[in-house]
């Protein structure tokens, strides 16, 4: 799920190796609960694979297949109404001497006999060069404009949580019957750049007045006469659509849902469904108070589960997926795009004050019922996590308070609370975390809520 850092990683040299102690592992007791609501029903056009395209070609078609000279490429699937589309692919030139510049089509038809409204409410694409490079950030950081991200998926992640649209999307878009248009016809170069390696990360959320077919397409910049390249037109998207072939190199084919070893998940292309994972985390039977843990104690939820990896609750949360192509993953691990709204509605039913901290985990995949987690000190060199999370609560002086804090969690690490404020006895505080998934990260995570002991000290981020 790193591959963009792993491809550039090949090419820098490698310093002499010096001899390290292996990190230790900390078991860490707690309950582990699984994570209340679910995923709404929403759906994805989610083009992921494959991930690095070196021809071009059909990512992913909902069209119908016929008439198209490669029948197989095309899902039969129109999409209408609210839905999402999300793409996140890599440019890699094959040689140093090959260097086009490889544009990524969304294509939309209106295949009936009226006009289709296409609204666009929100809307970002990066390229990971030169607008979101992989920078090394601090494990937090309070992030109130926007301006701290790590890669194309992070930055898109951080502007859609504040709903933003890019300047350049159109706000609405309307296709006559019978005809098309382009959504989105953005570049992602490499002719500037060492290595040639370049990604680009988009979401997109719409809502259509009628059905659409809807493609995501890649093509090399055609030339103008000077030989300077320039952007495809509609026609020349079309004509990839009717005669192309699903582009290449494809990714490995996952292991069948039933294989429960050695799991290969694949890479996704296909439709989702799922945009928002909405719950109220709460007590066994009291939907309005979820009871803080005793002092020293500690509750975590699973976030953004897979197949192996559900720290022993046996819930994946990883959205089905009802089109896909043979070669192209069965679930979308990861959950690229969704927005997590979880509501932590806080209740010490003790007759003391308790210090109380809420934040987020990456600790060591695992499948097992332990009543632990497992993290390393120190974490592994890995990033596991870059994304911005929203935090909203009222703090110690009944004030209230939104929060946007960066995060950059590496595997095994226990990281620092997001939030943490004294509870008086009896009392209550609602905390309400946020965040969309983003891209370049392995999940899964935990959403951790602890009672800290009375020799601990309190934090300052309140």
């Amino acid at each position: 799920m790193l591959l963009l850092l792993s491809l550039l990683a090949q090419i820098t040299p490698a310093s002499p190796a010096i001899p390290t102690a292996p990190p230790e592992e900390i078991v860490q007791p707690q309950e582990i609960r699984a994570l209340p609501g679910r995923l709404n029903s929403t759906l994805v056009f989610n083009s992921n694979s494959p991930e690095v395209v070196q021809s071009e070609g059909i990512l992913l078609s909902t069209f119908s297949p016929t008439n198209k000279r490669f029948p197989k490429a095309h899902l039969n699937r129109p999409l209408q109404g609210r839905f999402d589309l999300f793409t996140h692919h890599i440019a890699k030139a094959k040689s140093s001497t090959d260097l086009k510049t490889l544009y990524l089509g969304i294509l939309l038809h209106n295949s009936g006999k009226q006009p289709v409204t296409v609204d666009v409410p929100q809307a970002a694409s990066y390229l990971s060069q030169p607008d979101a490079s992989f920078v090394e950030l601090p494990a937090y950081a309070e992030n109130p404009t926007g301006s701290v991200y790590a890669g194309p998926g992070d930055r898109v992640m951080n502007d859609l949580l504040r709903d933003k649209r890019q300047p350049g999307w159109p706000a609405k878009l309307v296709i006559p019957p019978g005809q098309s248009r382009m959504l989105m016809n953005l570049p992602i170069p490499v002719r500037s750049l060492t290595p040639p390696l370049n990604g680009r990360s988009t979401l997109i959320r719409v809502r259509t007045s009628g059905p659409v077919y809807v493609a995501s397409l890649a093509k090399f910049a055609p030339l103008n006469s000077d030989r300077s390249e320039r952007a495809p037109t509609l026609e020349e998207w079309q004509a990839v659509l009717d005669n192309g072939k699903l582009a290449e190199p494809r990714d490995k084919a996952p292991t069948p849902p039933s294989v429960t070893t050695k799991i290969s998940y694949g890479r996704v292309a296909g439709i989702a469904q799922g945009t928002e994972w909405r719950a109220q985390l709460s007590d066994a039977g009291n939907r309005s108070s979820l009871t803080i843990p005793q002092p020293g104690r500690v509750i975590s939820y699973p976030l953004s589960t897979v197949r192996a990896g559900t720290f022993g609750t046996g819930q994946v949360q990883s959205a089905p997926i009802l089109a896909r192509y043979p070669d192209t993953a069965y679930e979308a691990h990861g959950n690229y795009g969704i927005k997590y709204n979880l509501s932590l509605p806080l209740y010490n039913a003790s007759n003391q004050p308790q210090n109380v901290a809420v934040g987020i985990q990456t600790a060591l995949k695992g499948d097992k019922s332990e009543a632990a987690l497992r993290f390393l000190n120190p974490p592994a060199s890995q990033v596991f996590f870059r994304g911005t999370v929203r935090l909203r609560y009222q703090d110690d002086r009944g004030l209230p308070r939104t929060r946007y804090i960066h995060l950059v969690q590496r595997r095994g690490q226990q990281g620092a609370a997001l939030a943490q404020f004294l509870l008086p006895p009896e009392g209550r505080r609602l905390v309400q975390v946020e965040f969309l998934y983003p891209p370049d990260a392995t999940p899964p995570q935990v959403l951790t809520i602890k009672t800290l002991n009375p020799s601990q000290p309190v934090g300052a981020r309140k």
